[in-house]
């Protein structure tokens, strides 16, 4: 990490994280996540909005040690005995309540935790677990324009050296996967990426466009990883700043693991192919909860 400048806004991304076994293996994208980590100041705390916290509210972590959770079924022992001891921020609510007024935002004392889109990244991203990290849930209920509203609502925590991180996957159909495509895309994955990508770089307050795209109910069947992109579009927005790519790629055809940062560039990021970490053998995609 580079030394913080208290004058610039902290830089924020979406990470694509994948298989759960990204967390305990090395690939050009784990490689992506730890180059971010490095380019980006000392953050304050993180704010993760992940695709696996999509409950009925809107709310806040707020107890001083979240547990690391493990929030998925069919992996090696060796991933269940993963632990991401940062500490939390229970003061942060308050400041995230303040920004999104007058939306109304849960404290969570002992429900949930750190779950494993955000710990898969944080391991690769900050791996001292030394800097507090607090999750943002997302509201199943609310439409797709709720989360990007929020999403710039919230760019005001940038000012004060939150960093704030969407975990999830522009693409994501689990009962779309092609075993034998361990690094690459189906066609019409590709067509939504691709728009994806366009539209984050040059004009991030359209991203709601993508609903109407001809590709988009095989690539979001479900909106849970989908969502945390529009939180940092919605901060892009707020910034009048386009993103860029951190790194691309696709793994068993219908996962799109595109990353974006706002406000830091990462040049050190190797390109080219690579295949990310491999789903469990002998247990159907949707049912491990990834």
């Amino acid at each position: 990490m580079t030394a913080p400048a208290a004058s610039e806004a902290m830089p924020a991304a979406f990470l694509g994280h994948g298989s759960p076994m990204n967390a305990i293996e090395a690939n050009r994208y784990t490689a992506a996540w730890r180059a971010f980590g490095r380019a980006v100041p000392r953050p304050r705390a993180i704010l993760v909005v992940s695709a696996h916290w999509f409950v009925n509210a809107t709310a806040v972590t707020v107890m001083p040690r979240p547990r690391t959770i493990h929030d998925f079924y069919g992996f090696p022992q060796e991933l269940f005995d993963v632990r991401y001891p940062a500490p939390g921020l229970p003061e942060l609510v308050e400041e995230v309540s303040e920004a999104v007024e007058p939306t109304w935002v849960g404290a969570d004392a002992d429900s949930w935790g750190l779950d494993h889109g955000t710990w898969s990244v944080l391991v690769h991203a900050f791996p001292h677990a030394d800097i507090p990290v607090v999750q943002l849930s997302i509201d199943a209920g609310k439409p797709l324009a709720y989360h990007f509203e929020l999403g710039a609502k919230l760019a005001a925590l940038r000012e004060t050296g939150v960093l704030i991180l969407g975990s999830g996957n522009v693409v994501h159909n689990l009962g779309g996967l092609d075993w034998d495509r361990p690094d690459s895309g189906f066609s019409w994955a590709e067509r939504f990426d691709d728009s994806a990508q366009q539209v984050m770089r040059d004009d991030p307050a359209d991203c709601l466009r993508l609903q109407s795209h001809q590709d988009f109910t095989l690539a979001v069947p479900t909106p849970d990883h989908f969502i945390p992109l529009l939180y940092l579009s919605g901060l892009a927005a707020a910034s009048g700043q386009g993103t860029d790519v951190l790194i691309d790629g696709y793994t068993y055809g219908a996962i799109s693991m595109t990353a974006y940062t706002l406000g830091v560039k990462c040049p050190d990021v190797a390109g080219g192919a690579g295949a990310a970490a491999e789903l469990p053998d002998g247990v159907p995609a949707d049912a491990t909860n990834t």
